[in-house]
């Protein structure tokens, strides 16, 4: 036992970031889940599979990939199983030789555009963008054009993608989307819309009242509104982005098996519910929508392609401060 806490010990120093599971020889699960997720995450695996001890590291997705680039440009490989925000850094890991392919028998639960085609990463939950606003507006908007009429001028708010994965996710999907694209963001800014920061800061402004809308992530008002907060979230009519929380096997996993094995458990319906437990809309058809959303089919998911985003994420950087000018 000594040894076992030592060694995590030592490697938890080596990586400084906090790590769970004491085996001596573990599973390691690199995650940008919130820590109690995470934890739970780990805990629900470990009670379905007692024989398999789970280390993990937690950290934002930026400083995770960063991270990781640095250990395998060292040719160093520590995790073996990979649980990040989105499908655009997974990409590009497979695009390198990073990920392994992996078809798990879960796979059919699941629509063809939430995985991989090849096993390489396959996703596992659906946090997608919308539209939040104060209950005291004027305005009940039901669609993203809304948000550039006249009675929304200087009154809307959003992540901007400079600083948010999540907000370049979203600027990549709407761009691509033909009833939108830069037509759409030049549109806001005209509007006078902010962008700046992340989907926290514009869950606080709508909440206050500072702005009476906002663009952001689904789980925020939805869980604010539950607790009496001022704010409704919309699934506007056009469709919605998606960030989904891939999961995927490192090409130097060295424990492949249990890799697998971990990669079944989220995709699982016990895996799901889980997520549904902890307030997020599960990407596996078969799993219900937690309370506050309206049921999976009402949802209308705008597709990501996730080259096109990876190849472009620095143009579309570019463009979208020359149209805010930030």
């Amino acid at each position: 036992m000594v040894h076992r806490m030592l060694r995590t010990a030592v490697l938890a120093a080596m990586i400084g970031l906090p790590m769970a599971g004491n085996a001596a020889d573990p599973l390691v699960l690199y995650t940008s889940q919130p820590t109690t997720d995470a934890q739970q995450t780990v805990d629900a695996f470990q009670k379905a599979h007692p024989d398999i001890e789970v280390e993990w590291v937690r950290d934002g997705t930026t400083k995770l990939m960063g991270k990781l680039r640095a250990e395998l440009e060292a040719g160093v490989v520590k995790p073996d199983v990979l649980l990040i925000a989105d499908t655009v850094s997974m990409e590009s890991l497979k695009r390198d030789g990073h990920l392994q392919p992996y078809l798990s028998e879960h796979r059919d639960a699941y629509d063809s555009s939430l995985y991989e085609s090849g096993g390489y990463y396959y996703s596992t939950k659906l946090i997608t963008t919308g539209i939040v606003y104060n209950t005291r507006a004027a305005e009940r908007p039901a669609s993203w054009q809304d948000l550039t009429g006249d009675a929304y001028a200087g009154q809307v708010t959003m992540p901007s993608p400079l600083y948010s994965g999540a907000a370049l996710i979203h600027l990549a999907t709407l761009t691509d989307a033909p009833a939108l694209g830069w037509d759409y963001y030049r549109a806001l800014s005209a509007n006078d819309a902010s962008a700046q920061g992340g989907n926290g800061g514009v869950l606080k402004a709508v909440a206050s009242g500072t702005k009476a809308y906002g663009v952001v992530v689904d789980f925020l008002p939805i869980r604010e509104s539950a607790k009496g907060a001022p704010v409704e979230f919309v699934f506007p009519e056009e469709g919605v982005s998606a960030v989904t929380e891939p999961v995927a096997i490192m090409a130097g996993a060295e424990h492949p098996d249990a890799a697998q094995a971990f990669v079944d458990f989220v995709l699982s319906r016990e895996g799901q519910a889980l997520v549904r437990s902890q307030g997020y809309l599960p990407a596996r058809d078969d799993v219900a929508a937690p309370e506050g959303f309206p049921p999976r089919e009402e949802i209308e998911l705008l597709p990501l392609d996730a080259e096109r985003a990876l190849d472009n994420a620095e143009a579309f950087k570019q463009r979208f401060s020359e149209i805010f000018g930030s």
